[in-house]
């Protein structure tokens, strides 16, 4: 990512998983296929601050593989690649973690 970006709180952002081809070989356009849910975590918020004040840190950490909720999160997009920025809550696995 060229743009640095900085998630806030607990939110991080994700580069969304390519969208694969079918076992015939058939790529899908991409209006009829549904969008990953799968992605790369490339950046992490500090944490989620307690009603005490005191920071907790995320779960996840940049470079882990997750599965993430279905229509969750905000979309953005930079250099030609589509990332997802989302709270950790909806972070629903971690793969091989």
């Amino acid at each position: 990512m060229s743009k640095k970006i900085k998630p806030l709180g607990n939110r991080i952002v994700v580069q969304r998983q390519e969208a694969k081809t079918t076992k015939g070989g058939i790529i899908l356009p991409e209006a009829a296929q549904e969008k990953p849910r799968q992605g790369k975590v490339v950046a992490v918020g500090p944490g989620k601050v307690d009603e005490k004040g005191k920071t907790h840190t995320l779960d996840v950490k940049i470079g882990d593989e997750i599965l993430f909720s279905s229509y969750s999160g905000t979309e953005y997009k930079a250099d030609g690649m589509d990332y997802l920025i989302l709270s950790e809550e909806d972070v629903l696995a971690v793969f091989g973690g």
